[in-house]
């Protein structure tokens, strides 16, 4: 499979360079879908104020996959601006967004501006707070689909990350995780011998252009 994301994010993750706040919009068309996404700058949102070229990626292998959406129950962890979450919902899903407290209202505006003019096809996503390893219990185990792009780029998140996705998938829910995989940030570490203490990982797909993988997992049925 060969397919390259064409939307390169022109700013870097660390917004303490801006001044003031400002926006860039960047128009996505994914799976047949026309989104609209806000990126806010200079709103100490960090790394959630980005679309990462791994959430593109990660939506259009599943488009290619035809990974099936409509009906489906969907969490996306670390949602940021809310681009797979939405695509997602726009398909028929039934989504929950999650993120820091911080990003919620950035989260919540992207999910708004973009329910298509007929009406969302399933229940409305819904946008809510989650702090890794502290309020996952708030949520339920029933997901089909738990998704994440990005998100593993702090060591000190990982136990945390683990817990959560441990939590969200106990009743069987497949975890679709797209990533850079920067050494420096021990994300090989943690695909290669992290995650798989928990979980059964498989890798779908892998950019070399990018250095971007995709991997599916499965928590381990004596967790």
């Amino acid at each position: 499979m060969s397919f390259t994301v064409e939307e390169d994010s022109p700013f870097p993750a660390d917004d303490g360079l801006f001044a003031d706040t400002f926006s860039q919009d960047i128009d996505y068309t994914l799976w047949g879908q026309q989104l609209r996404i806000k990126q806010l700058f200079g709103a100490n949102l960090g790394v959630a104020s980005t679309v990462w070229d791994a959430a593109v990626l990660l939506c259009r292998f599943l488009e290619l996959q035809r990974v099936e959406l409509r009906g489906k129950r969907v969490l996306e962890l670390g949602a940021g601006t809310g681009l797979l979450g939405t695509v997602a919902a726009r398909l028929g899903a039934t989504v929950v967004l999650t993120d820091l407290p911080v990003a919620v209202p950035q989260l919540q505006s992207n999910v708004s501006d973009n329910m298509p003019a007929s009406g969302w096809p399933s229940t409305p996503p819904r946008v809510l707070p989650l702090s890794w390893g502290e309020d996952h219990n708030n949520f339920t185990s029933d997901w089909d689909l738990v998704l994440g792009a990005d998100i593993v780029y702090l060591r000190d998140t990982f136990p945390l990350l683990i817990e959560t996705l441990s939590h969200l998938c106990k009743n069987g829910a497949a975890v679709y995780l797209s990533s850079k995989m920067r050494k420096e940030h021990d994300c090989p570490r943690f695909f290669e011998e992290v995650l798989p203490r928990r979980f059964n990982v498989e890798l779908l797909h892998r950019d070399e252009k990018q250095n971007i993988n995709i991997y599916r997992a499965f928590l381990k049925r004596d967790q």
